[in-house]
């Protein structure tokens, strides 16, 4: 609870007051101190529990909504603010003004650097949509408007509604805030609103409404830092006074009575240091660990900062901090404002440890990527090698390393890059040992790390995307098609959202997924960007996020954050407007990812200029999705306004398409707002203009302009290039097939180009692409529905499978067949989507059984003698992706048939015993009965027959045996029985 008082005494009980502010205003001399009447509420933003509290004496406490003790802050002379940041607002109680005439006062003491459509405060109630009855009539500031006839001007006016129109009369555009704390009064007098700013007058406007219109009948009278209109957004601004009269105030009485210029100047550096220091600090836990360089900003509240340090060697007016210092410094760093004013912030350099740049250090515990061994500390810059347990598996640094002529250098020097077991072999154990050497001192730090066997390959049997819809539904969807034909796209989750932001800017824009290098894993990246939040696109540019939001699935229906935290990574410098449509692509010579986006950039920090703020592209690069290269490295900028790169590799050249943001043509682009095709050998090749002729070895080649816009006669960005899967009816015969796709954002998002590698390796600026008679943009239909800029990407059967059904991924079907030579029967196993099988397989006939792992998807095992039969069962694998199954039996014994008759011989009776040899293998054969036995060779597919002689007349039933043996070792052994015979 923040204790109830009134520390801020009215104009008639100063002592005295300045004759010139540091606002440079004119101010009321005491002898000139006009009496003020009390209030009829006052609220210096002390507040309890709910209740903003009314400090007049009064009790009209003001009902607080969303807004909690972490929404005020004590800067200054122990001056409350509440920190309005578009979060909540306060409920105005009646009575503060009444009906009875048009004459009211209020004064509102703020500062904001927000320019939109938002309130300060409004007397008023009835949240509704222009000009309609449920809109209730009112009177309002806007401290900083975002519209164009009062762009970061105040605004103010008062709204009664007629039969014929809105009825809002606006007081004319008097200017904006002073740098600072300014206190805004708004009189009403009568027919007159006359609007002051810091004791003068700056607009006045006569009007024809009356307050009884507008005062509620209920029992709010308006609030603070909230809209009547459907759509604006709740305030963002600081508050730390404001009064309410149901009486003018004279001109002399509004000087008077606001807050003196002391006072807020005290208030306007205490909310500088809050919001300075965080930018100050940078990557330093706080002002009293400082390792890592400083961010001085040369600007906060739209007031200039000029910064001294009373130890430059240690800490520079630009915020070097010395690495070089052999024990812990204080600095105070001090910071004179434009109001002449003075914040300091006193600061502890540490001196460096080597320990620091070690403890540093994080691995993941088990990777299926390269690992980011990085050779220089985050923490003071330590000079770091790498040794690896097993070079095979992980490289260590290598110490011959040195840097491309042209692109970045791997900030590796070639260590960390991961050999995966193959899939089956399971995962490897590897020591990794980083020795860091700083100023003299040597420290080693070991790492235990577990490198992944590659997942399970199988072919690509459909596609997914990734998109938002609409500059008001800013989640991301996603989508699948039915089967191996990209244009049969359908929304998946039951045509829900996948993923809805909760943190840092709670808007998700532009998704982009990208398949890792390996294919078993995806990584998705998002703008943070929320303009249905009341973001506009001018602060959306200028004050912009930071960060890209990162997720990483198997499956695409489960997203996990790569940070392990709800919120996004901040991949961007301060001085940076925006950071907008970011995209990955992975990069051979780097052996990393590149991680690419549009930003606008400014001079400093503090956003303080406002020339060269077109658009331009950076990149940084990562291993892992967590952890990036910092700071961005200028990738394009040509002097004219670029976004939304998109990029695909053909042979030996990267093909990237990108949007040109200015209005009209930049250059040889021939228009704005469409797309546009380079290539180069290197990826992180920078660009600096656009060329026909550039050489694509050390630069970017312009192959393609004004791609879009004539075919569709839409104005397009966002484009994505897909490759096409093998056996879509799409894709060319050679399958080299390509759809090119780009968002037409005001007409209903993307539309389609069937291409292929050939067309696009082959444009030139005498040959383009989108001029030959085959570029041709589709038909509308096939996609998902309102796709704006998004992703589209291949998947295999299983991962299709579990989008459509929104569910975990299922273990393939799986066939297992046997086949015999000889004692060595063969296993067989075959995926249902023809992908890999691992695993086991175990072998069983009678008794017997045996499991051996497979190898190509074949097991082979040998058979003891005596098992005539086998079967073989495939068990699975660990990661359960094929199901188990079993083989018929396959019979091991020779295919032996044979077959017995009699006939007479001079009286007596003679056995005719014929055997077969059906089998593929020659055999020995024996037959043994009562009266004799004989051994032949019996080729195969060949019978023979032998005979035996009895001497007898007549003989009885007589069984033979018939055994045979190959020489492959399988056998045979059977009865066949002579009928009893007579010859009498």
């Amino acid at each position: 609870m923040t204790r109830r008082r009134g520390r801020r005494a009215l104009a008639s009980t100063l002592a005295g007051a300045v004759a010139l502010t540091a606002f440079g205003l004119a101010a009321p001399t005491a002898a000139q101190a006009a009496d003020v009447p009390a209030p009829s509420a006052h609220y210096d933003m002390s507040h309890s529990g709910t209740s903003l509290l009314d400090v007049s004496g009064n009790g009209r406490n003001a009902t607080l909504t969303t807004l909690t003790d972490s929404s005020f802050v004590k800067v200054g002379q122990n001056d409350d603010v509440l920190r309005f940041k578009a979060d909540g607002y306060a409920s105005l109680p009646k009575g503060l003004v009444t009906a009875t005439d048009n004459n009211f006062t209020v004064e509102y003491t703020v500062t904001t650097q927000t320019a939109a459509n938002q309130f300060g405060w409004v007397i008023g109630d009835g949240v509704g949509a222009w000009n309609t009855t449920a809109l209730g009539n009112h009177v309002f500031v806007n401290p900083r408007s975002g519209e164009s006839a009062y762009s970061n001007a105040v605004l103010s006016g008062i709204r009664v509604k007629t039969a014929t129109a809105n009825g809002e009369t606006r007081v004319p555009n008097g200017g904006g805030l002073n740098p600072g704390f300014s206190t805004l009064t708004l009189v009403g007098s009568g027919q007159t609103l006359t609007l002051y700013r810091d004791g003068v007058q700056i607009s006045t406007v006569t009007h024809t409404n009356s307050m009884s219109s507008i005062i509620p009948s209920g029992t709010t009278l308006g609030y603070l830092g909230r809209s009547l209109y459907t759509g604006d957004a709740l305030l963002q601004a600081d508050v730390t006074d404001v009064k309410f009269w149901d009486v003018s105030l004279t001109s002399d009485q509004v000087a008077s009575s606001m807050p003196t210029a002391a006072e807020k100047a005290a208030s306007t550096d205490g909310i500088i240091r809050l919001d300075i220091t965080p930018t100050v600090l940078g990557s330093n836990p706080s002002l009293n660990q400082v390792s890592s360089n400083l961010t001085l900003p040369a600007s906060s509240n739209g007031i200039t900062l000029t910064w001294a340090s009373s130890n430059p060697a240690v800490v520079s007016t630009s915020g070097v901090v010395s690495r070089s210092i052999s024990s812990d410094t204080p600095v105070t760093l001090t910071a004179t404002t434009s109001l002449g004013t003075t914040i300091t912030l006193d600061v502890v350099v540490k001196a460096p440890n080597v320990s620091a740049d070690l403890n540093a250090i994080s691995l993941a515990t088990r990777t299926t990527e390269n690992l980011p061994l990085a050779v220089k500390g985050s923490a003071n810059g330590a000079a770091i090698t790498w040794t690896s347990s097993d070079p095979a598996l992980v490289t260590p640094t290598n110490a011959a390393y040195t840097a491309p002529a042209v692109g970045a250098a791997d900030p590796y020097a070639g260590g960390g890059i991961v050999t995966r077991p193959a899939y089956g072999a399971g995962d490897k154990q590897v020591t990794l040992t980083a020795t860091a050497t700083l100023n003299g001192q040597t420290q080693t730090r070991t790492f235990q790390v577990t490198v992944a066997e590659k997942g399970r390959w199988a072919p690509d049997a459909g596609y997914a995307s990734a998109y938002f819809k609409s500059d008001s539904d800013e989640k991301i969807y996603q989508a699948a098609t039915s089967g191996n034909d990209f244009f049969t796209f359908s929304p998946v989750n039951g045509g829900n959202a996948v993923i809805t932001s909760t943190a840092d800017t709670k808007g998700l824009r532009d998704p982009y997924i990208l398949r890792s290098k390996d294919g078993d894993k995806y990584y998705m990246v998002a703008t943070d960007l929320c303009i249905s939040c009341g973001t506009g696109w001018g602060p959306a540019q200028s004050a912009g996020s930071l960060k890209i939001e990162v997720w990483e699935s198997t499956d695409l229906v489960h997203w996990a954050r790569t940070n392990g935290t709800n919120t996004g990574i901040t991949i961007n410098k301060p001085e940076a407007g925006m950071t907008w449509a970011p995209e990955a692509y992975w990069d051979d010579s780097l052996q990393s990812y590149v991680v690419f986006f549009s930003s606008r950039m400014y001079a400093d920090s503090a956003h303080t200029n406002s020339d060269n703020l077109y658009a331009r592209v950076f990149y940084v690069l990562t291993r892992d999705f967590k952890t990036f290269t910092y700071p961005p490295a200028s990738w394009q900028d040509t002097g004219y306004a670029r976004i939304d790169s998109t990029v695909t590799k053909i042979g030996d050249y990267y093909y990237r398409f990108t949007k040109n943001e200015e209005s009209g043509a930049a250059s040889v682009l021939e228009a704005g707002k469409d797309i546009f095709l380079e290539r180069s050998k290197v990826l992180t090749a920078p660009t600096t203009q656009s060329n026909w002729s550039a050489d694509p070895n050390s630069t970017w080649q312009l192959l393609d302009t004004r791609m879009t816009s004539l075919e569709t006669g839409q104005s397009g960005e966002g484009p994505e290039i897909v490759k096409l899967n093998a056996g879509d009816p799409n894709n060319t015969a050679a399958g080299d097939g390509y759809v090119f796709l780009v968002d037409n954002y005001s007409a209903g998002g993307y539309r389609a180009f069937v291409t292929d590698a050939q067309s696009i390796a082959s444009s030139t600026q005498a040959n383009r692409l989108s001029q030959r008679a085959e570029w041709n943009v589709r038909p509308v239909g096939g996609l998902p529905t309102s796709p704006r800029h998004g992703a589209f990407v291949s998947v295999t059967k299983s991962v299709l499978d579990a989008l459509k059904g929104w569910t975990n991924v299922a273990a393939v079907a799986s066939t297992t067949t046997v086949s015999a030579s000889g004692r060595n029967v063969t296993a067989n196993v075959d995926a249902a989507d023809g992908g890999q099988v691992v695993g086991t397989v175990t072998f069983s006939g009678g008794a017997w059984s045996k499991t051996v792992t497979l190898s190509d998807a074949t097991a082979t095992v040998e058979v003891p003698a005596g098992v005539t039969g086998v079967t073989a069962h495939y068990d699975g694998y660990t990661d359960g992706l094929v199901s188990a199954s079993t083989s018929s039996a396959v019979s091991l014994a020779l295919d032996i048939t044979a077959s017995a008759t009699t006939r007479c011989v001079t009286g007596k009776v003679t056995e005719v015993i014929t055997v077969t040899n059906a089998d593929d293998a020659t055999a020995t054969v024996t037959i043994t009965g009562a009266y004799g036995s004989k051994t032949v060779s019996l080729a195969a597919g060949k019978s023979t027959s032998a005979t035996f002689t009895t001497r007898l007349a007549s003989i009885a039933a007589d069984p033979v045996s018939i055994t045979a043996q190959s020489a492959d070792g399988r056998s045979h052994s059977s009865t066949v029985t002579v009928a009893a015979a007579s010859c009498n």
